[in-house]
């Protein structure tokens, strides 16, 4: 569920990125995104350490304000749930969504954005109604790679997750660390498991897009 909603939340905003600069491909935008797409080459431990502080400093000030007015404790609202971890994520694998949305909506012809305008389409509703379609294998691709970076992700995960939280990663490590490698061997299973998934159907999509292999895929 925590790799599904974070493969969900960072292909969204890697579609609206690219969107953003097929719209408004001037040099700040284009900076603007590729500053927001730096994640990748930064380590998941410092990605966590660097969002931990301004988080915390969030939490424990509304929560010391909500104590002092209103004798109430908010408690943590951002680091004491998933927000934090699924933002870390956002951070940290923004850039491998937006590398497969730019590359499909750079192969859609711009005349597409001219002729939905021309017919009375906003920018919102061409990009559900024309664009998405279009490119929705290389949305799907996104989803799929982003998916499985986030199942195998450990240092992020290990920084920021909640109290008495665990995914497969951080189980792995943990029965590891303590020697019950037999216990460690079913998660790691199924991380092996759900990473081959989305190599064969990326696979088969590629070989059926090629000429005189079959239809290509929706």
């Amino acid at each position: 569920m925590l790799a599904g909603l974070g493969a969900i939340v960072t292909t969204a905003a890697a579609v609206i990125l690219a969107y953003g600069l097929r719209l408004a491909p001037a040099r700040p935008v284009r900076w603007a995104a590729r500053l927001a797409t730096l994640g990748y080459a930064i380590p998941g431990a410092v990605i966590a350490v660097g969002l931990m502080v301004p988080f915390a400093y969030f939490d424990n000030t509304i929560d010391g304000w909500m104590r002092t007015q209103f004798g109430v404790s908010t408690g943590l609202l951002l680091t004491g749930g998933v927000f934090a971890l699924l933002f870390a994520y956002l951070v940290r694998f923004l850039a491998v969504a937006a590398n497969a949305t730019e590359s499909g909506l750079s192969k859609v012809s711009p005349t597409l954005d001219a002729a939905a305008r021309t017919l009375g389409r906003g920018p919102t509703r061409t990009l559900f109604f024309i664009h998405l379609p279009i490119v929705w294998g290389s949305v799907l691709t996104a989803l799929l790679t982003v998916f499985v970076d986030v199942m195998k992700e450990l240092p992020a995960t290990l920084i920021v997750r909640p109290f008495n939280f665990e995914t497969l990663a951080t189980r792995v490590y943990r029965l590891a660390s303590d020697e019950r490698l037999g216990e460690a061997s079913t998660a790691s299973l199924l991380i092996v498991a759900v990473g081959l998934v989305p190599v064969i159907l990326l696979s088969r999509a590629v070989a059926a897009s090629r000429p005189g292999t079959g239809q290509p895929p929706l």
